[in-house]
């Protein structure tokens, strides 16, 4: 492909487009509002307005209203992220749980929120669990890895803040999940940030790399389309990436599969059965995972909030109108058709799919083509676990479960 066939839909497009409409989508009434100030964070420069502004109750009801209608799945599940959702404040989220009652229909209403747990206490905890939201907790490992790149705005550290709302969502045993980001603090250290992960009670584990490009001028992280850009001081190093998973797999595969569950490890397994690997990041192509502003613009990915990615605004167009449009299909399907034949040509381009296009800082001698800066580190993984993927799939062919593999010596 080469990128020569940038924009071009194969059979399976055709196919999936033909379907009923079913997408998933972010929301994001508070925008990039935080009340902390991480380094690394690839959304507070991205989408400016109002600090003290948030999504609209009569947008918000509209939005909420037109997800539920448009999207052909029984079960709709609502992502509230930010900046720091918990700002909205309790009031906002009973009349999202109002709104999603009054529109839902038959369906099933499902809500997860992203947060760095620093604002969570007893009301809000108690309302998670009355309501059944799932929380995901953004923490970075043990305190010295969290707290080197995690501060507050005036420059404190947050790891003990996090430790109490976790601990409050214990005491009101609320189900929540962590996202941890891998950056250049963590590097050497999967296995004790694994560890620790399930010392706080995470049976469900999101491991993200930090690897962005800033302009020099503002520091301000850019998209790969921006070349007037250098490596920011926290990104991971990519083979240390690729070693950093490979000691987490490597303790997982013997001791905790089928209890504690790894994003990159199950996406790998689904991706090796031919299934969907349940995130867009694995797939072959992306473009169903929207991002709504406060203000109603619609992005194709969170990663991509810059003007000239903007699919739409639900002020002006239906949502169904802005997540079917051509500008969002070209934009999931240049995944795959904007990728050098170095990785269509890869024996793990099944698993991998060029992981996610905000990677693509790296340039393809051959073609000019952008390519996944995490390469190396990719390559690592997926070579150090093929054979223990290829006996997990001859069990799940054969009707048998994955945890076998922790009876198997290599």
């Amino acid at each position: 492909m080469s990128g020569l066939l940038k924009n071009t839909l194969t059979l399976s497009d055709a196919l999936r487009l033909s379907r009923p409409l079913r997408f998933n989508m972010m929301f994001k009434p508070v925008g990039s509002v935080c009340n902390l100030g991480c380094s690394y964070c690839y959304y507070l420069d991205k989408f400016k307005s109002d600090e003290r502004s948030v999504l609209p109750l009569e947008l918000l009801e509209k939005i909420i209203k037109e997800y539920i209608e448009i999207n052909d799945n029984e079960q709709i599940v609502f992502d509230w992220h930010g900046g720091e959702p918990l700002l909205l404040g309790l009031d906002y989220f009973k009349k999202i749980v109002e709104f999603q009652k009054r529109y839902r229909g038959n369906k099933h209403i499902y809500n997860t929120i992203q947060t760095n747990a620093t604002l969570l206490d007893s009301d809000f905890a108690l309302f998670f669990k009355e309501n059944n939201f799932l929380v995901g907790v953004s923490i970075d490992g043990p305190q010295d890895i969290h707290d080197k790149f995690r501060r507050d705005k005036g420059d404190n550290p947050t790891f003990l803040k996090v430790m109490r709302g976790i601990e409050m969502l214990h005491r009101y045993a609320v189900d929540f999940n962590t996202l941890t980001t891998i950056s250049k603090a963590g590097e050497g250290r999967g296995l004790e940030v694994y560890v620790f992960m399930k010392d706080i009670g995470s049976h469900y584990m999101q491991f993200m790399p930090v690897f962005e490009y800033v302009n020099p001028i503002n520091n301000n992280i850019v998209s790969p389309s921006d070349k007037n850009s250098s490596l920011a001081e926290w990104s991971v190093n990519p083979l240390e990436y690729g070693r950093f998973m490979c000691d987490i797999f490597d303790y997982w595969v013997k001791n905790d599969v089928g209890t504690y569950f790894v994003n990159l490890f199950d996406s790998t397994l689904a991706n090796y059965c031919g299934l969907n690997p349940g995130t867009c990041v694995y797939s072959e192509t992306c473009g169903a995972n929207a991002v709504m502003e406060r203000n109603g613009d619609i992005y194709p990915c969170d990663h991509f909030v810059y003007p000239q990615y903007k699919i739409g605004n639900v002020r002006e167009s239906s949502l169904e109108e802005i997540v079917s449009s051509e500008k969002n299909t070209c934009f999931g399907i240049d995944k795959r058709n904007m990728l050098p034949n170095k990785c269509i040509s890869c024996k793990y381009y099944f698993a991998c799919h060029g992981e996610c296009p905000k990677h693509r800082f790296s340039k393809d001698e051959q073609s000019g083509l952008g390519l996944n800066s995490l390469c190396e580190g990719l390559y690592r993984f997926f070579s150090h676990v093929d054979p223990y993927m290829q006996k997990m799939k001859s069990f799940v062919f054969e009707g048998k479960e994955a945890k076998l593999i922790m009876d198997c010596d290599f």
